[in-house]
């Protein structure tokens, strides 16, 4: 099998050490690649830095027309790409499809952005001492952009940060998840044909332990890392003086209120609590993990949720079929399951599943997790749903926000009153009204806070990050 190149500021290049991808399914291999060696490494920030200038000058109609090229070359390989995301990840081949839809889309938000990134004017003579003058504020590119992606959504959250850094003009060196390069490797192969200059973009496959030196270069302006909390923070606090983006997960919760009582409205809730609580084994940081149900009804929906996450199709995720497919590793499949069991052997209830084969975890459900426990507060990035009750809506906004983190919540609601209130009380980066967590459209700003990062992705709230205002007083020409 021919080993698929990196690419160094634009030209495909090999290390002297083969990575093997394999998939997490049945352990076949999805393809080959290398580790980018120390000196191409160089090569790729040096050429970023380099290309500052040049890259940040770029007539906006070049940078659309390369965003363009992106999006439509993945439109027209649309199934390909979508078997090598389930390939290299595990992931089902329909959720495979979605995600490369939406870098689709990302792609496209991106250009379409680059044609608007604009300046605004403002009229400074409502102050005496400055009449008959005007400022205009426009945002230019702090610089060349790290961008370190985790391997849940290998395409589309590698297009998060490359689409928005070539739409403000600033060259971008990404480091892909060890275990999921392969997407990123194609995204890089389609922006070679583009015209844009040489040190705009590199993909430079390095093991995670070489990521914090690589960070550490202070060539790079910004530094955006989405992966585990732990991991995170400590890059934030080895880099005190730099911009650096987070977004690093949560676990998320699902409040069912008072008011949502029709059975049809309980069924779709259940649905939808059951599949996107286990839709790629769980592996997404706004996948359902915390279930609150007013206590007159807990256990009736606790049992419907349970036929709902059993009726799951799980099995190989080339399977059309298939909704629920393995872990990404044996090492997180082993983990998932030990939380579960920790928290039987602590008091709690397993409803169903639970058991472990390689790299598949069974869906499971479970309720009187005690406090404190691993999967009552962290996030297990897995298939598990943890259902509890509270005695009403007020009740269950305080248990929803009871966590160290705070990236999005779903609240089951039809009460306008109740959303504004959730929407207010809620520590999260995004509260969706009506339906779970997970949902995520692109262009909207995401992200969280608390443990759960600083910062916004979302094309246009990326641009903003990865750029600064900057201020021209002129004389009032209007």
């Amino acid at each position: 099998m021919t080993a698929t190149p990196f690419w160094i500021a634009g030209r495909p290049e090999h290390g002297d050490t083969e990575v093997v991808v394999r998939h997490p399914f049945d352990d076949q291999v999805a393809g080959t690649t290398t580790w980018a060696m120390p000196t191409q490494v160089e090569a790729a920030v040096s050429a970023a830095a380099g290309a500052a200038d040049e890259t940040a000058e770029l007539p906006a109609h070049r940078r659309a027309t390369a965003l363009r090229h992106v999006a439509d070359a993945l439109r027209d390989s649309a199934e390909t790409v979508a078997e090598l995301i389930t390939a290299e990840s595990g992931k089902p081949i329909r959720w495979a499809r979605v995600e490369v839809t939406r870098a689709i889309g990302t792609f496209t938000f991106a250009a379409e952005e680059a044609r608007r990134f604009d300046g605004v004017t403002q009229r400074l003579d409502t102050d005496p001492g400055a009449a008959g003058r005007m400022a205009l504020t426009r945002r230019f590119p702090l610089g060349p952009v790290l961008g370190i992606t985790p391997f849940n959504f290998p395409l589309n959250l590698v297009a998060h940060k490359l689409a928005p850094a070539i739409a403000v003009g600033a060259p971008v060196v990404i480091k892909p998840a060890p275990a999921t390069p392969l997407s990123a490797l194609h995204l890089g192969r389609l922006l070679a044909d583009t015209d844009l200059p040489a040190g705009a973009v590199s993909i430079v496959p390095v093991p995670n332990e070489a990521a914090g030196d690589l960070a550490a270069d202070d060539r790079f302006a910004v530094v955006s890392f989405t992966g585990s909390d732990t991991v995170g923070w400590a890059l934030a606090d080895r880099l005190p003086r730099r911009k650096v983006v987070l977004e690093l997960g949560g676990n998320a919760a699902a409040l069912i209120c008072d008011d949502w009582d029709d059975p049809a409205d309980l069924d779709y809730a259940a649905e939808r609590i059951a599949t996107f609580g286990n839709y790629q084994a769980g592996q997404s940081c706004i996948s359902v993990q915390r279930v609150f149900v007013p206590r007159d009804r807990c256990d009736d929906f606790t049992e419907l949720l349970v036929s709902k996450v059993r009726a799951l199709p799980s099995g190989d995720p080339r399977d059309d079929a298939c909704v629920v497919g393995p872990l990404i590793s044996r090492d997180a499949a082993g983990r998932v399951a030990d939380w579960i069991d920790d928290a039987v052997a602590a008091g709690a209830t397993l409803h169903c599943g639970g058991e472990r084969d390689g790299n598949t975890v069974a869906p499971a459900v479970l309720s009187g997790v005690p406090a404190g426990r691993p999967l009552a507060e962290r996030e297990v990035f897995g298939p598990v749903l943890v259902v509890e009750p509270v005695d009403d809506t007020d009740a269950g906004l305080a248990a929803v926000d009871d966590s160290r983190y705070g990236l999005q919540a779903g609240v089951f609601t039809r009460r306008i009153d109740v959303a504004a209130r959730a929407h207010r009380r809620l520590r999260v980066g995004g509260v969706i009204i009506g339906d779970v967590p997970s949902f995520r459209a692109d262009q909207m700003p995401y992200g969280g806070t608390k443990a759960s990062g600083i910062g916004r992705e979302g094309v246009a709230a990326t641009m903003a990050d990865y750029t600064e205002p900057r201020v021209m007083v002129l004389p009032d020409m209007l």
